[in-house]
């Protein structure tokens, strides 16, 4: 294992993480079992005040687990120096097999962690916690995915060695690779290019439609999602490519750099604010009715629908801006 602060930070921060969700998920099957607002006897009150003690310590979880997306990505790419071969993040997360598996791993588990954080603060909202069944077996859900995680990124970590040879972006991130990245690499721009823009263009418009009719949530946030995936594979595809203005270079993690205005991270955090936001509405949407929720959830899902759309805007105008004013051009 190589020591470094970061990586110090990301594997002592994720073992105490994972002990902590343990923990909760033994109160969350508790609540399951036997939580009955109705019901005045001593466990009933015990739970009452433990709640809030475990409420507040998921919320640090969670927020804490989105942060460690980014740390994450920024670890991987300041330690390329120490690789032959590897010039960003790209190379270092393959110097062993548990680089990427915990990559992606994050990237789902980023998705739930905020739709969690949503549907909590909601809960926290009402008298009663009309939502506190389902967002324990959501916990209990989220948990091994959790602690797969740690798995994978502590297997990373204790298995970095310096020195080793391995493979720069340019190769794993190039047209012709037997991967699922260089598949979405090889998408065509101009097809990819106009998938992202009607995306985009088609969630804002299911955004204004909500705001106007306050109807629409589980189509806004279907959307949100078919346009995260399409951005994600339009960075791949020619969003990257502008920002290099070389036609060979799909890399989705130099862009972090400074020779690129770490403009990765703003893109980056926009989208996956925007895919969190917009996926939050429709998952509200089923608890509208709920006498306790009435006047809560209809205020919220509109707050989360602006932040959505503002993010989605953001997203799609840093990468226009780069489009319209770079001398480079991909499409003759």
């Amino acid at each position: 294992m190589i020591f470094h602060p970061a990586i110090i930070a990301l594997f002592l921060s994720s073992i105490l993480m994972s002990f902590l969700m343990i923990y909760s998920s033994y109160f969350a099957a508790l609540i399951h079992r036997k939580w009955d607002l109705q019901n005045g006897g001593e466990l009933q009150l015990i739970m009452e005040r433990r709640t809030y003690l475990i409420s507040t310590v998921l919320t640090y979880i969670f927020a804490f687990q989105i942060l460690s997306f980014f740390l994450y990505i920024y670890t991987a790419d300041h330690l390329h120096s120490l690789f032959v071969g590897a010039m960003c993040a790209a190379g270092t997360l393959q110097v062993n097999p548990y680089g990427y598996p915990a990559l992606l791993l994050k990237i789902f588990n980023c998705l739930l962690a905020g739709t969690w954080l949503i549907l909590n603060h909601t809960d926290n909202q009402a008298f009663d916690y009309p939502l506190i069944r389902k967002k324990y077996v959501f916990l209990l859900l989220l948990a091994p995915l959790l602690l797969t995680e740690t798995f994978l990124q502590g297997a990373y970590f204790l298995n970095l060695k310096p020195n080793i040879i391995t493979s720069c972006c340019g190769s794993l991130f190039s047209i012709g690779e037997n991967a699922l990245a260089s598949e979405i690499t090889a998408l065509p721009p101009q097809p990819t290019m106009f998938a992202f823009y009607l995306s985009t263009g088609a969630s804002l418009a299911a955004g204004v439609y909500f705001l106007l009719k306050n109807r629409g949530a589980y189509l806004f946030a279907f959307l949100s999602t078919v346009t995260f995936l399409i951005s994600i594979a339009s960075i791949l595809s020619f969003i990257s490519v502008y920002f290099y203005e070389l036609p060979t270079h799909h890399c989705p993690f130099c862009i972090l750099q400074k020779e690129y205005g770490y403009v990765g991270y703003p893109l980056y955090a926009a989208l996956f604010g925007s895919g969190i936001t917009g996926i939050g509405v429709g998952i509200l949407a089923p608890f509208r009715k709920r006498e306790s929720l009435a006047g809560i959830i209809p205020p919220l899902q509109k707050k989360l629908v602006w932040a959505s759309l503002i993010l989605s805007v953001i997203f799609a105008a840093i990468v226009t801006y780069r489009m319209v004013f770079t001398d480079f051009i991909l499409l003759g």
